[in-house]
């Protein structure tokens, strides 16, 4: 699935509500704030973008795979960083 997104993907997206998945019983709501694409093309021929969700400072997850959940995008898994306190970023190249 991850191959398939794109920044445009993510677009119609911005600042909607995601569910981020720590584990079974631990859960956050995110917001997805950001969508920058750059010009230079990544794997398979596609532009790199980045995604910036704002989300928890306390705590302030470490990074590492969660799953994300979307009602349009159903579940699946980014590698988040976090970039300053509550926010969270996912870079596709």
């Amino acid at each position: 699935m991850l191959e398939t997104f794109t920044a445009d993907t993510f677009r119609p997206l911005l600042e909607e509500r995601f569910e981020l998945v720590v584990d079974e019983e631990t859960r956050f709501e995110v917001e997805l704030t950001e969508v920058t694409e750059s010009g230079t093309p990544g794997a398979e021929r596609r532009s790199q973008f980045a995604l910036v969700f704002s989300g928890p400072t306390d705590p302030i997850l470490p990074q590492r795979i969660y799953g994300l959940e979307h009602p349009q995008l159903g579940s699946f898994y980014l590698f988040l960083v976090p970039i300053a306190a509550g926010r969270y970023e996912a870079v596709f190249t």
